[in-house]
């Protein structure tokens, strides 16, 4: 099974890879766009892609790598 295949729960989120969010600010996220999206498994079951958490992690790293500007004038 190729990377892009893997799924991980809501659970797996906090515990695999460390994102400290319930899953209601995970759900706030995911309709803002600012989260990926979960893939639906069953009525009551749903998982996220791990490539895509794994890119978005990638992302808020490279983001805060950044240096931040000062937007006040």
């Amino acid at each position: 099974m190729s990377h892009s295949m893997k799924l991980c729960s809501v659970k797996e989120l906090k515990t695999v890879y460390g994102i400290p969010y319930s899953r209601q600010h995970i759900w706030r996220l995911q309709a803002q766009n600012e989260f990926p999206l979960v893939v639906k498994l069953g009525r009551c079951r749903v998982a996220f892609r791990v490539s895509d958490v794994e890119c978005w992690i990638a992302d808020r790293i490279s983001k805060s790598n950044q240096p931040q500007r000062d937007h006040s004038l």
